[in-house]
This record gives C-alpha cells, structure tokens and sequence, in this order.
C-alpha cells in the first residue's frame, strides 16, 4: 500500500511528458473544488433559513403544545395542571384560550384569531421580543390588546399619536337569536399597548390579550384551548413522550416542528433537492477524472512493463492508479471544503450578502453543521472510486500492457 501511494502521488505532483494530462487532472481537481464549495455554501445558507425560520416559530411556539383531540375547547383545573407539571422536565405550563373575534378601529375592522394567555406564556414563549412598537402589556384589568403589524396597518392603528380605543366582537354562546344583531354579540373595548412583528402568517392574523378577557369574549369562564409548555433543556422528547402516553387518545402533545409540520417538510425536501441537484453536478465534474486516468495510463505504459519485470502484479499497479484518482478526488474535496468554510465564515463574520430594511433579517443566514461537511466529503469519494474504477479496470489488463 505504502508503495502504491508513493507512486501515486509521485505521478500526481511530477511534469509529465505530454502537458494536457497535467492540464486534465487540475482540471479535474479544480472542477471538483468548485462544485464541493458550492455544495456546502449552499446547504448552509439553506440550513441558516431553516434556523432563522425557526427561531421565527419559537418566539411564538411553545416546546410543546397539548389540545383536546375532540373541539376546541377543554377544561383545565389546578389538579389537572399540577398533574401535568409534576411530570420531570416540565418546567413552566401556561393556559391560551385561542379562537376567531372581528376587530374593529371606528369603521376599520379585520377577521383577527384573538389569543388569550396568561402572565406565563412570555417566558414560556418568547413573545416580548417580538415587540416593535409601543410594550408588552396585557393586564386584564384594562383588556389590553397586542396586535399584528399586518392589523395594525390594515386598521390603521399608530401607536405613536392618538390611539382610539378598539372593540372586539363575538357571537354570544348558547343565546336565542335577536332581531337585534348587537344583542347576539359580545363587545369589549381594548386598548392597544403594542405591536409585534414575526412574519405575514402570523402579523395579519394575530392579536393577543389576557386570558381573562378572552374567557369573557368568548364566554369560557371555565374552558382553555391548549396548555403551552417549556421544558427542560433536552428533555422535550422525554416529555412528549410521557406526557402522550398519561393524556391517552383524547389530548394530543405536538411540539414546534410538529405544529409546523409542512413548513418544516417543505424546507428539509427543499434542502435534499438542491443536494441532488448539486451531487449530478458534482458526477459530472468527477468525469474529468476517467480521461486523466485513462491519458496517465497510457503514457506510463513503459513504467507499468518494468514494475511487471521487476516482480510487480496487476494489483499493485491497478492500486497505484485507483489511489492517483483518490489523490485527484480527495485534494480537490478537501479544497472544495476549505473554500465552502471561508465563503460561509466571510459571510458570517462580514454579511456580505445583505437583504433591504424591510426584511426580517438584515442579511443572508449561514448555519454550518458538521455532517454536511461528512457527508459531502463521503459522497465525493464514493463519486471518485466508481470514476476512477473504470478506467483502471479496463485500461490496465494485461493483454493492453504488452
């Protein structure tokens, strides 16, 4: 093995007699650099927008959320919660009462999914830091309101001049139909204390308030819609996991990815997509490697007849040149590595790549993970191998070396 490599490399680094074979293999080397520092650019800006995304979902998603299999609506007394927070790794629970109100701003009005929630949910969550404009502050005694960017524009609501107060409607439960529609309606009047700003799924249809305005709104005194619960650091699988199997079938527990199941879908078949698209490209700049072998071959056939006079087997020489295309697939991998990192660094370090003012984020998001760096430098050699195997396997027999 030791003398094969030293070949090997010998012919790789020495000037050969015909220039183009030389021109070939850095071709190759180069071609390959290229396509792997693409690669992994590529995966990691798609893994920093799955991130970004991510931490979008957990300034407004709990580690995991538990709602009633059956309606909208469950009740949850002391009992029922301490139960759940005595289960270890449960470290906070809070109770959101969530459903469909009208908003009104005078005559200005939006179809709002008004959510309920108690003084816990901004630790279980991450909500405040979502605040653009004016506070957080929900107290229940003046049924403030947190809007939306997307509500606030669309009822024009500024927080930074006069701010007219804001009712909420919704239909009275269990009551006789009235002539009068008012009478069939429940209205309560809020103040805007704030605006919050995640993205257009969530600014154009979310309001919060207090939980016990939403009780009164949507006339559930004694109900809830989920319990919202953070965990210990690592153990929200562990608790997912109990905490399904105590509830049975009538609960399910869902955590963030989960309640955003085809989102995160969408990113993770997106993300495979490009990496097969990028690998054809990459199988295509490996093919260089078959015509520089293939030309190597050919002109050390001299060299080939004297390690066969000198005691040399077909192994031996086939192991020379299967170890010069590795040579040839690993240096330009390796490259392709180191040039993948210090674009990804530089972008990290620098934001070289920026997005307007407008955006969520100001510049492109890179995220490296160490397994695309493994399973990007395994492909390239498995590419390698089954390129460099063809022509070694037929250029060297013995009849062709004669």
């Amino acid at each position: 093995m030791a003398v094969s490599f030293y070949i090997a490399k010998r012919y790789l680094v020495s000037k050969k007699s015909n220039n183009a074979i030389n021109i070939i293999s850095w071709i190759s080397i180069i071609a390959i650099a290229v396509t792997t520092g693409a690669l992994i650019v590529i995966l990691s800006a798609m893994n920093g927008l799955t991130g970004t995304v991510a931490n979008l979902y957990n300034t407004f998603e709990p580690d995991l959320k538990m709602t009633a299999v059956r309606g909208k609506y469950f009740s949850a007394n002391d009992s029922f919660v301490k139960k759940i927070k005595s289960i270890p790794g449960v470290k906070l629970i809070s109770l959101t009462l969530n459903d469909k109100a009208l908003l009104k701003n005078e005559d200005k009005q939006a179809l709002v999914s008004v959510k309920g929630v108690d003084h816990v949910f901004n630790s279980v969550t991450k909500i405040d830091s979502a605040i653009v404009e004016g506070r957080y502050d929900l107290d229940p005694l003046r049924h403030n309101i947190i809007v939306g960017r997307g509500v606030a524009n669309q009822l024009q609501i500024n927080l930074n001049g006069y701010v007219n107060e804001l009712t909420l409607f919704s239909p009275v439960r269990g009551k006789a139909e009235s002539f009068n529609p008012a009478d069939n309606m429940n209205q309560l009047h809020c103040h805007p204390t704030g605006v919050f700003s995640l993205n257009d799924e969530f600014d154009f249809q979310y309001v919060f308030v207090g939980i016990e305005t939403a009780k009164k709104l949507f006339d559930s005194p004694d109900k809830v819609s989920a319990l919202e619960i953070l965990c210990e650091k690592g153990e929200t699988e562990n608790v997912q996991d109990v905490l399904q199997e105590k509830l049975g079938d009538d609960f399910k527990v869902l955590n963030r990815y989960q309640l955003n199941d085809t989102l995160f879908k969408s990113l993770e078949t997106e993300k495979l997509a490009t990496f097969i698209i990028l690998a054809f490209i990459l199988v295509i700049a490996t093919f260089n490697i078959i015509g520089a072998l293939t030309m190597l071959i050919i002109e050390k056939k001299k060299d080939i007849k004297t390690l066969y006079s000198i005691g040399a087997d077909l192994t031996l020489v086939r192991n020379i040149f299967m170890r010069e295309g590795f040579l040839i697939t690993g240096v330009g991998s390796i490259l392709g590595l180191l040039i993948g990192l210090l674009v990804c660094w530089l972008q990290i370090q620098f934001h070289l790549v920026t997005f307007g003012s407008e955006f969520i984020i100001p510049y492109y998001p890179i995220e490296m993970q160490l397994n695309d760096f493994f399973w990007i430098f395994a492909l390239i050699m498995l590419i390698g191998f089954f390129a460099a195997l063809y022509p070694v396997r037929v250029f060297t027999r013995i009849d062709l070396l004669k």
